[in-house]
């Protein structure tokens, strides 16, 4: 199982979100997850299993597949509740 954080270049933006699900699916009791972040360029439908870009990036990932789509990149609560359904949706919680 694998999640990915995506942004335009691959280096700030989704290097915080990746450290931010890590820190969440370790709060969650959730293992076995492999946590990585990319550009957005970079990723393809084979590329992870649950991608994570924010508002500005949707349109672009769209064809992924289970995209989510993050309000606010710095809104761990909202990051949480993300990490929480993705989980779920994947039989890891």
């Amino acid at each position: 199982m694998k999640f990915l954080a995506m942004c335009s270049s691959g280096l700030g933006s989704s290097f915080m979100v990746h450290m931010n699900i890590d820190e969440v699916l370790g709060e969650l009791g959730v293992s076995g997850v492999e946590v990585d972040h990319t550009d957005i360029g970079s990723a393809g439908p084979e590329s992870a299993d649950v991608f994570f870009v924010a508002k500005d990036l949707a349109d672009t990932a769209a064809g992924l597949g289970d995209v989510v789509v993050l309000e606010s990149i710095i809104d761990k609560e909202e990051l949480r509740e993300a990490v929480k359904a993705a989980a779920v949706r994947k039989g890891l919680l």
